[in-house]
């Protein structure tokens, strides 16, 4: 549980709220390049994992360029994570992973061989979080506008 005074277990408090991330690579030519992942789980120390296709721009990137950055966001809470990226050939967890939305995408199922699995290894972040949900970020906002004084949010930076 997070606490006041501890940014990394606020910002590991923060990461279940994420269900969809933007993960940026470098490609071949070193310009960046965004794109939309579903986070399939999360780890106690910020690492995320993912699927993906094994012929994916994302996976030959990060492949010669294994750093990567992941935005997150919802309705309070934003999170910037920073790290390393590996391709893991791992078919249990994958079918542990396994769901219809997942097939939507890999039609053919979890023993396809161009699926495999992202994992990023996240070594620093920094979140952004309104002050307890959407209400309280409304309430905080319209306090700030009123009063002139500063909106009530947390920012901090963490290394993990």
């Amino acid at each position: 549980m997070a606490t006041e005074n501890d940014p990394r277990a606020t910002l590991i408090d923060l990461l279940p709220k994420f269900r969809f991330a933007m993960v940026t690579t470098t490609n071949d030519e070193g310009a960046l390049t965004a794109r939309p992942l579903t986070v399939q789980d999360r780890e106690f120390d910020g690492d995320l994992w993912f699927i993906v296709g094994r012929d994916s721009s994302v996976a030959s990137h990060v492949a010669t360029r294994p750093h990567v950055g992941v935005a997150l966001s919802a309705n309070d809470a934003w999170v910037s994570l920073a790290g390393r990226a590996e391709i893991v050939d791992d078919l249990a967890r994958l079918r542990e992973y396994w769901s219809p939305g997942v097939e939507a995408w890999f039609p053919e199922g979890p023993e396809d061989p161009n699926i495999t699995l992202l994992k990023i290894d996240a070594v620093s972040g920094e979140y952004w979080s309104g002050p307890g949900g959407v209400v309280a970020s409304i309430v905080s906002l319209v306090k700030s506008k009123v009063t002139g004084q500063a909106y009530e949010g947390k920012n901090d930076t963490v290394e993990l």
